[in-house]
């Protein structure tokens, strides 16, 4: 058992390095000794658990489908825990290096040997899956295709956290998250249902 832990812990420190790195460099001018060094691990350690640059990359961006995984939702309403999940992310991006590695990565998918497309794949789904109880419950404007809807509003939330991350680095993406969903949810959900809608941010780290 204490193997095994080492392992695990062996494991998250080179994935936290390299996600780091990732994030600092990008896919291209990352190279696995620079994720050695960060790491403090030896290199037999960390290609026991990677092969490759590829392999390492292509794990730390499942990391995404780790952190949504773990996201526990404590909202009423499929709306609101779209707007909440979008939050959540946000602090996420601000605070998690494994976030923030993955979703540079993710934005570098042609870098690849097979171009990533999963990591978007599966954020377009989760929304359109919320979407989807919204319509059913009665909830969205009329003609309003969840699937449809789901990809513009993952490329917006794409395009603000690269701006808010070249402007000023992620550091007012919440207030950007804000003025998103305050634009999108009007077009977007009926009026009885957009006035029990909070466009706050209601995470538990916020002020």
């Amino acid at each position: 058992m204490a193997r095994q832990a080492r392992a695990l812990a062996t494991r998250q420190a080179v994935l936290l390095a390299a996600a780091e790195v990732f994030d600092e460099r990008g896919y291209a001018a990352a190279t696995m000794a620079e994720i050695l060094e960060r790491a403090g691990v030896t290199k037999g350690a960390l290609y026991f658990h990677f092969r490759s640059k590829e392999e390492l990359a292509l794990a730390v961006i499942e990391g995404q489908g780790i952190w949504i995984a773990s996201w526990e939702p404590d909202s009423d309403g499929p709306v609101q825990r779209l707007i909440d999940l979008g939050y959540a992310f946000a602090h996420a991006l601000q605070e998690d290096a494994l976030v923030r590695g993955s979703i540079r990565l993710t934005i570098e998918h042609g870098s690849f040997t097979q171009p990533q497309r999963a990591a978007y794949q599966g954020w377009m789904d989760l929304v359109a899956e919320l979407l989807g109880q919204a319509k059913a419950a009665g909830d969205l404007h009329p003609g309003i295709e969840p699937a449809a809807a789901a990809g513009v509003i993952t490329g917006a939330v794409t395009g603000i956290q690269l701006s808010s991350q070249v402007l000023t680095d992620r550091q007012d993406l919440v207030e950007r998250m804000t003025s998103m969903w305050t634009l999108l949810l009007p077009g977007l959900v009926q009026p009885h249902a957009l006035a029990r809608l909070s466009v706050a941010d209601r995470t538990a780290g916020a002020q």
